[in-house]
């Protein structure tokens, strides 16, 4: 990551005061990230103070580096093992927002408690492509677009011989998904959730192709800091999710531990 970071900007309070490393300021984002502690709770550790480590990630955040660190991980999987895109699948998922924000609304399943929807794209192996948030009362419908729009790199021209089937729940329903799928080259696939469930269980055989983007959920749920988005500006909290995004795609690739 670190050719992708600005140029060090000036310490705010003079320059007394050493600028830590941004090895340092990377490790406590990342330790905020994983274990979902308060940012003071860096103050406890031996990583570096809590103020270095949030006026570094608000930076960076600024600068794109998070955004550029999942894409430069995307081509690099691309590169290596190849992005397929003959099956893709799309899903939102809900989280809790106990702090508000803009992006947040009442979650319809949390007596209209404060939450935040991501909407995410992934290819046929899980890795994702594309993501956006929204309120937890916005319908998945209306971040497909957008969910789309916001794939990282260049999504290949579908063809006869080589279609792109994107899978959707039953939730993606009326003429507005279809048009989307028009426009982009897609040919849906839209099932009840259980219905593909009750299919692998006839035929063991078959590979889920739906479930992928659940299991992609899952994998961004084991970094607790975005489990509970505690983040009132929307911009941040999508930063640690592209961070997140960008550690699972350059995982796959083999060459990140």
């Amino acid at each position: 990551m670190e050719p992708l970071l600005p140029p060090p900007q000036k310490h705010p309070l003079g320059c007394h005061t050493p600028r830590i490393p941004d090895s340092d300021a990377m490790n406590g984002i990342l330790f905020v990230l994983r274990t979902g502690c308060q940012w003071q709770a860096l103050d406890t550790t031996t990583i570096c103070r809590h103020s270095s480590a949030h006026r570094r990630f608000v930076e960076w955040t600024e600068a794109g580096v998070f955004a550029e660190f999942w894409k430069q991980g995307l081509l690099k999987y691309d590169k290596l093992k190849g992005i397929d895109w003959s099956w893709l699948s799309m899903d939102g998922a809900m989280t809790k927002a106990p702090l508000g924000g803009k992006k947040t609304g009442p979650s319809p399943v949390d007596r209209a408690k404060s939450g935040t929807k991501r909407s995410i794209l992934t290819d046929a192996d899980g890795i994702p492509l594309g993501m956006e948030i929204d309120g937890a009362n916005r319908h998945d419908v209306k971040l497909a677009r957008l969910t789309i729009e916001n794939i990282l790199v260049k999504k290949p021209k579908a063809t006869k011989k080589r279609k792109q089937n994107l899978c959707l729940d039953a939730g993606y329903v009326g003429d507005e998904i279809q048009e989307l799928a028009n426009e982009f080259g897609f040919t849906l696939h839209v099932r009840p959730r259980g219905e593909e469930a009750k299919e692998l269980k006839r035929n063991t055989k078959k590979k889920a192709r739906r479930w992928v983007v659940e299991r992609t959920h899952c994998w961004l749920n084991r970094f607790r800091g975005i489990l509970i988005r505690w983040c009132k500006r929307p911009d941040t909290y999508l930063a640690m999710l592209h961070l997140t995004c960008g550690v699972i795609t350059w995982r796959a690739t083999g060459l990140l531990g």
